[in-house]
């Protein structure tokens, strides 16, 4: 169960949790305003999009 675990945790998080946290919270933001706002389905890739952008900057500074 340990290496499951292990094996789970190391395909979503990778190398950078920030990325893991930061589309984490793209999706909840975006199941929240699913139930109000129906174009709510453009969130998420403008946070994929913010969230590489961010990585790349932080990788290459």
């Amino acid at each position: 169960m340990r290496r499951f675990g292990a094996f789970w945790w190391d395909f979503v998080v990778g190398d950078d949790w920030r990325v893991a946290v930061g589309i984490a919270l793209a999706l909840g933001l975006t199941a929240l305003l699913a139930t109000t706002w129906a174009s709510a389905w453009i969130v998420l890739p403008l946070a994929v999009a913010a969230v590489l952008w961010i990585s790349l900057r932080r990788a290459a500074g």
